[in-house]
C-alpha cells in the first residue's frame, strides 16, 4: 500500500519531547475545541479485512497511522511483534505510523495459514483482503490517514504505542466507516471531503471518550501533554491571522519568553513563528479554494500586512503563486491537505 503525496515540508512532532516536571495533562474544553475544529484529516486509504478461521493476515510498515475497527468476530492482533491482544466486536485500535501488525484467527489444523497477496484486491482506493469461498470470522475496516494542523504538525506523529478503545454499537463508529467505504466506491463529487469528515468524526469520538476515561490516550501526545504550551498553540490554531508574537504567545501560556521558546521548540521541533507561518499558509490555502476573496484580503486574513510578503511566503510553502493555486483548485488539480 502506498501513501498519498505527503504534505509539503511535513515534520513529525515530539520525537524526543517529554512534558516538563509537574506539568498537568488536563486541557480546557476551549483549547480542545479549538484544536479539534482546526484538525485536518487526509485519508490515504481504506481497507476491508475479512479473515476466515484458521487464517492470518500480515501488514508491513505504513508511514501513516491506521484506525482499525473490528466490526464482528473474535481473534487476536499483534502489533510490532508485541503481545497478542484479543479482538472482539466494536474494538477500535489506532496503530502508530511505521508499525507492522498481524491479525489471526484460530481454527482448522495447525497454525493459522497466511492469506496470500493473490487475495488482496483493489477497487476505487479500497484494499480488500478476503479468501475466496471462505466465510470470514473477523470483519475489520481500517482507515489509513494523516491528522495534522497546518502543514507541519501531525497529531499522531509521535505516537509509539497503540490506542485501544472499546466502543458499543450505539456509538455508530461502524456506520461512519461503512459510509466512508461507500463514498469511495461511488466516487461522487466531494468524495475526499466526505471520507475525511467521517474519519475526523471518529477521532473526535476518541477524544471525547478519552476525557471520560481514567486512562487518557491524549496523554501520549507531546503536543497535548504540556497544558501551558498547548494553550498558546490552540490560540495560534484558532486565530492564525492574529498579531501573534513570541511575547504574546508566552503571555498566553503563562510563561517567560525564554521558557516558552524552549518548551515549544522541544515539543514541536520548530520555533513558534515557523509553526505560525505554516498555520497561516493553511488558512490562506483554504480561503483561496473556498472563497472569492481578493489576494489582498486573503493576505490580511492570514496575518500579512503586505501582499508581496504574503506571496513570497505562499510561494515558498506551495511552490506556486496564490493566483495559480486558486486556478488549479478550480481545475480540480490543487494539492490535497488544506
Amino acid at each position: 500500500m502506498h501513501a498519498s503525496k505527503a504534505i509539503p515540508k511535513q515534520v513529525l512532532v515530539g520525537q524526543n519531547a517529554s512534558p516538563p516536571a509537574g506539568a498537568t495533562v488536563k486541557l480546557s474544553t476551549t483549547d480542545l475545541n479549538n484544536l479539534m475544529l482546526a484538525l485536518s484529516i487526509d485519508v490515504v486509504a481504506l481497507t476491508e479485512l475479512l479473515v476466515p478461521r484458521g487464517h492470518r493476515v500480515q501488514f508491513g510498515t505504513i508511514d501513516v497511522p491506521g484506525i482499525h475497527y473490528n466490526l464482528s468476530g473474535v481473534g487476536r492482533m499483534s502489533i510490532n511483534g508485541g503481545p497478542e491482544m484479543p479482538l472482539r466486536p466494536h474494538l477500535l485500535i489506532i496503530v502508530p505510523p511505521n508499525t507492522p501488525f498481524m491479525i489471526e484467527v484460530d481454527g482448522g489444523k495447525g497454525p493459522p495459514k497466511l492469506i496470500s497477496r493473490d487475495c488482496w484486491t483493489h477497487q476505487d482506493g479500497i484494499l480488500r483482503v478476503a479468501v475466496p469461498n471462505e466465510q470470514p470470522e473477523i470483519v475489520q475496516i481500517c482507515g489509513f490517514f494523516n491528522a495534522f494542523f497546518g502543514q507541519s504538525v501531525r497529531l499522531f506523529g509521535d505516537l509509539r504505542e497503540p490506542v485501544i478503545e472499546q466502543f458499543e454499537p450505539a456509538d455508530k463508529i461502524d456506520l461512519k466507516l461503512r459510509e466512508a467505504i461507500d463514498e469511495l466506491l461511488q466516487q461522487e463529487v466531494g468524495v475526499g471531503a466526505m471520507t475525511a469528515s467521517l474519519l475526523k468524526q471518529i477521532v473526535v469520538s476518541l477524544v471525547r471518550r478519552s476525557l471520560r476515561s481514567s486512562r487518557r490516550w491524549t496523554e501520549r501526545f507531546s503536543i497535548l501533554a504540556d497544558k501551558q504550551v498547548t494553550r498558546a498553540f490552540s490560540d495560534m490554531v484558532a486565530r492564525p491571522g492574529a498579531a501573534h508574537s513570541v511575547q504574546s504567545l508566552a503571555h498566553s501560556a503563562g510563561l517567560s519568553r525564554s521558557a516558552f521558546m524552549a518548551r515549544f521548540s522541544d515539543i514541536f521541533g520548530r520555533s513558534p513563528m515557523v509553526i505560525l507561518r505554516d498555520l497561516r499558509m493553511r488558512q490562506a490555502a483554504i480561503d483561496l479554494t473556498t472563497t472569492t476573496m481578493s489576494i489582498d484580503v486573503v493576505a490580511q486574513n492570514a496575518g500579512y500586512e503586505s501582499r508581496s510578503s504574503f506571496v513570497r511566503a505562499f510561494r515558498k510553502a506551495f511552490e506556486r503563486d496564490p493566483s495559480d493555486y486558486r486556478q488549479m483548485a478550480k481545475d480540480g488539480k490543487a494539492r490535497k491537505g488544506i
